[in-house]
């Protein structure tokens, strides 16, 4: 039932601009609005993810089980701003303390999963609403099930080692593509990349890459 990595792989290479988010993917046309019916709001993500989703919330459904995706794709400038809010509130003078801080659960901008189309939020943004009732329903199908579509939670528990962000239960990947645009991110994307935001003077201090983007296998 596993789905097969798509032949775009071999046929179009990522350019590094779309790994570090700095295009418009409302533009692009490997990229499709999400239906209102699965969607919160104006979402995109790449098509192939879609269809895949849709596959997926369709056959939760007959468990009586719903998603809607919270978040989708979002650019250099989108994420940025989130960032950018996230250090002003913070106020504090110490630039990496901060930064560590923001990294709990949101990406510096040209390090975020988010740019590449390829990873969804779904339902809700609080662990604590997976952990019972509906909620916990809705968590279990998915680690039970949604490999099936191709997705995986990025973002597992610490506990066994792994580096980065904390447990995200919400966060999905498509892996048939996000495990490729991640191979080329490692082989490309260096520290000289990561720049044009507040804070990112603090990336190579913190080893974001390695820690961050790195933390996961695919």
């Amino acid at each position: 039932n596993r789905i097969s990595t798509p032949k775009i792989l071999s046929e179009k290479p990522i350019q590094s601009f779309k790994l570090l988010g700095k295009f418009n993917y409302r533009n692009d046309t490997t990229f499709a609005k999400v239906p209102s019916s699965y969607s919160f709001k104006n979402i995109y993500v790449q098509k192939v993810v879609l269809d895949s989703f849709i596959k997926m919330t369709n056959a939760a459904e007959k468990e009586g089980v719903s998603f809607k995706i919270v978040s989708g794709t979002r650019n250099f400038d989108e994420q940025k701003r989130i960032w950018e809010r996230k250090w002003k509130r913070n106020n504090t003078s110490d630039s990496v303390s901060n930064a560590l801080q923001i990294l709990k659960y949101s990406s510096m901008p040209s390090t975020s999963r988010h740019h590449w189309g390829t990873d969804i939020d779904l339902n809700n943004l609080n662990n604590s609403y997976f952990d019972k009732g509906k909620g916990l329903k809705e968590y279990n199908w998915l680690v039970n099930n949604a490999h099936k579509f191709g997705f995986f939670q990025p973002y597992t528990s610490k506990k066994s080692g792994r580096t980065g962000y904390n447990e995200e239960k919400w966060h999905w990947s498509f892996k048939p593509l996000s495990s490729h645009y991640l191979n080329v991110y490692n082989d490309s994307i260096s520290y000289k990349d990561i720049t044009g935001f507040v804070g990112s003077a603090v990336a190579k201090d913190i080893d974001v890459i390695k820690k961050y983007v790195k933390g996961i296998e695919y």
